[in-house]
């Protein structure tokens, strides 16, 4: 072809007319057109500058052929009109494509090109999730009403494509580089009622296929986007199916990836509203959340990713066990039964089941609760708890010691406190067992815990020391933080029970009690101290909290 188009360049048309080939066969000489020829391929050869391999280059040759590429990468910045432009080209595409759907709705073969045609212009507006700065162009533009279109598109292709944009632009780390102007896009997604949209997304997407898979977990990973941006969103997702549909899918016995995801986002929107937790019972989430732990209640999750999912739906029932509500439905469920099994196993289950049992049984809402705990005999799985404390971090479910303490004695003041007449006397009997020797173990974690709290004291009070008078109300609060830290909340809980089994009526615990204290060179009167603080930070805004007030302080008075 070159060889031609050098014809017509060297000849003009009479001068080709005119032209007689040689009839000479001997060629003596290449031809002067042959040479121009080949001698510009062996110039091109020449000419060509030798390439050198990146194993081949030096330093400075490699970070230059990089800052080149990024160079050719950055293309054109992002501006309000080309972001104007490519919600009008994208707007074009999916009207091309849906005319030809309704046109040739039995020919998939005629619209399968624009289909592919505005899955690759959406692929292009991916580019948005890095300005977000231009997000109410973006929404001005008739963006967001577009997309919630291709998110109910009939191909899933064009769905997991929408998914995978809204997934990006809600990326909570791209939200907070212009938060102002990204709320412009959140707020207009909400007023579009997105969680009912996304709620019939996923009800369409089958999860055996790999690529909608991978698109229910995008789903899910909008949601959690959204509700960390705007906490009220998670109040929407009960009335408009979404909370009911993670409920389903948690009861799903096979375990994968979505439902470890799905745990997460349960427990997000629970966390997040008040509403949530309170109707969950209502939508019988009590009895799915407990059908599903109960297959941990003798076996251990097979992987780390099933032991968080379980982790998770512990997490769920302590959030929803805070609605009073909910309690009843948890008792009506066997609940209570389930935890002291988790107890008695031993398995990986034991310490969350410990944690679900101390939000269940505490407050007025818990005496039922406390009931039934005692009446199944709760009191016999419980007791080895608090009898030793698990050495190793994992077999305490990754719980702190104090944390397990703390667990364990909320527990046993809660019966204490909500139980009476004969429950109650099986409470302080256990305390007369072999010997008192449950009294030696409460004066032995007494004493460990206000040594703890001593030492952290004696510290506060060399600070205040130093600073004189410049202790203000925040410097007071990191104080008793730090307080909190050591142990206080834990020792308080020791001192209730201490307090409470003194004053039961069996004078023999008592006698054991001073008894040991006496041993350490120490009195009951750090107990009194210790619970007369704790009254004082009480305060006397309900009625519960002025019942408790006076009880303790009668027994106090008692003792």
């Amino acid at each position: 072809n070159e060889y031609k188009s050098y014809l017509r360049k060297k000849m003009n048309v009479n001068e080709l007319l005119d032209f007689q080939p040689s009839h000479n066969l001997k060629r003596n000489a290449p031809d002067e057109a042959e040479e121009v020829y080949e001698g510009m391929f062996k110039r091109k050869a020449v000419e060509a500058p030798q390439q050198k391999s990146y194993e081949d280059m030096t330093d400075e040759e490699r970070l230059n052929l990089v800052m080149e590429l990024e160079e050719d990468d950055k293309g054109d910045d992002l501006d309000d009109v080309s972001v104007k432009r490519m919600v009008l080209s994208l707007e074009k595409k999916h009207a091309k494509n849906q005319e030809l759907r309704i046109k040739h709705s039995d020919m998939p073969q005629k619209f399968m090109e624009s289909e592919v045609e505005l899955h690759v212009e959406l692929g292009k507006c991916m580019v948005l999730a890095t300005y977000p700065s231009l997000y109410p162009v973006f929404v001005n533009s008739g963006g967001i009403k577009l997309l919630l279109c291709l998110l109910s598109h009939e191909n899933s292709d064009i769905v997991i494509g929408a998914i995978d944009f809204l997934h990006e632009v809600t990326d909570s780390d791209v939200i907070n580089e212009s938060l102002e102007e990204a709320m412009v896009l959140i707020k207009e997604l909400s007023k579009m009622h997105i969680v009912s949209v996304l709620h019939q997304v996923i009800e369409k997407l089958d999860e055996k296929n790999e690529d909608e898979s991978k698109g229910v977990h995008n789903v899910l990973g909008i949601v959690e986007n959204l509700v960390e941006i705007d906490p009220e969103l998670a109040d929407q997702t009960l009335k408009q199916g979404l909370l009911l549909w993670l409920l389903n899918r948690i009861k799903v016995r096979s375990f994968d990836a979505n439902k470890l995801y799905s745990s997460e986002i349960l427990a997000i929107l629970l966390q997040s509203s008040k509403s949530n937790r309170s109707k969950l019972g209502s939508v019988e989430g009590i009895d799915i959340m407990l059908q599903a732990l109960a297959l941990y209640k003798r076996k251990n999750p097979q992987t780390t990713e099933e032991q968080e999912m379980m982790y998770n739906l512990f997490d769920c029932l302590c959030l929803s066990l805070l609605a009073p509500e909910n309690r009843d439905i948890f008792l009506k469920g066997e609940g209570v039964e389930l935890m002291i099994l988790m107890l008695r196993e031993k398995k990986m289950s034991r310490p969350p089941a410990l944690k679900v049992l101390n939000f269940a049984l505490q407050g007025d809402e818990g005496i039922n609760c406390c009931a039934k705990f005692i009446e199944v005999y709760g009191l016999r799985s419980l007791f080895p708890c608090f009898m030793k404390t698990p050495g190793k971090k994992a077999k305490r479910g990754g719980f702190s010691e104090l944390e397990w303490s703390e667990h364990v004695m909320s527990i046993i003041s809660h019966l204490l406190r909500n139980s009476s007449g004969s429950l109650l006397q099986r409470v302080l009997k256990k305390f007369t067992e072999d010997d008192h020797l449950k009294v030696d173990r409460l004066i032995e974690l007494h004493l460990y815990y206000l040594n703890r709290i001593t030492v952290v004291d004696d510290e506060i009070e060399a600070e205040k020391e130093q600073l004189g008078e410049d202790v203000d109300e925040e410097k007071e609060e990191e104080f008793y933080l730090k307080r909190l830290d050591a142990g206080l909340f834990t020792l308080q809980r020791l001192d209730y029970i201490i307090l409470t089994i003194c004053t039961g009526g069996i004078p023999t615990i008592t006698q054991r009690v001073k008894q040991l204290l006496s041993l350490k060179g120490e009195t009951l009167d750090p107990v009194k101290s210790i619970m007369e603080e704790y009254v004082e930070s009480l305060g006397d805004k309900t009625n519960t909290a002025n019942e408790e007030k006076h009880n303790i302080t009668h027994m106090i008075n008692q003792l």
